[in-house]
């Protein structure tokens, strides 16, 4: 019988746990591609992003002896990368990223869901996302970007999955009227703070 991708993650993890070296560098090759074009889309600064990624694989094989498998390795990696990037920038009194490499997300071809939602090219909907929350912006890039289910966007964020839709539901809402007023108010604004508290009592 042949093994199964989620399988191969667990093995990779317990030789991980035992100080394997090359497990590392094999879970590397896997997941690294991804976790780097989601921290991309949370750092201002690609540098500040490979620092992140690095120390997420670090925390990943410090932690590698905890991880119980109630979760993918996909998942349980970018729940440390959230955190660990979350920390850096906090510690750098740095923002989530406004725009930054958002275009580089934006750049592949829409699903039908993505190119109903906005029509726009690229560089438009890399600035409409680059206007939303924080929390908007970050469930949308798993969701759309990283094509995380419901239930894993909730165990990466550390939120219910009620929440996770309804960031979603605000989030596509926000680029609707992005994409008919594109010069109107967005959340960069000196608004951004009362309509992100709204936000957070909406996502209760």
């Amino acid at each position: 019988m042949r093994e199964r991708p989620a399988d191969t993650d667990r093995l990779l993890i317990q030789r991980l746990a035992r100080g394997e070296a090359r497990a590392l560098d094999e879970l590397y090759g896997r997941f690294g591609g991804v976790l780097f074009g989601y921290l991309l889309a949370l750092s201002p600064h690609r540098e500040a992003a490979e620092e992140i990624l690095q120390d997420t694989f670090v925390a990943a094989w410090r932690a590698a002896g905890s991880f119980e498998g109630r979760s993918s390795v996909k998942t349980w990696l970018f729940a440390i990368a959230r955190r660990r990037a979350h920390e850096a920038l906090r510690r750098r009194s740095l923002p989530l990223n406004d725009e930054g490499e958002l275009e580089a997300l934006a750049d592949r071809e829409p699903d039908p869901e993505k190119a109903s939602l906005t029509g726009e090219s690229e560089r438009e909907l890399a600035d409409c996302i680059s206007r939303l929350s924080s929390s908007q912006r970050e469930a949308l890039v798993l969701v759309f970007f990283q094509e995380f289910s419901y239930a894993e966007t909730a165990e990466v964020l550390g939120v219910p999955i009620g929440t996770v839709k309804s960031r979603l539901s605000n989030a596509k809402r926000s680029l609707r009227t992005l994409m008919t007023d594109p010069e109107g108010p967005g959340p960069n604004h000196a608004t951004r703070g009362k309509e992100e508290r709204k936000r957070g009592d909406d996502d209760v």
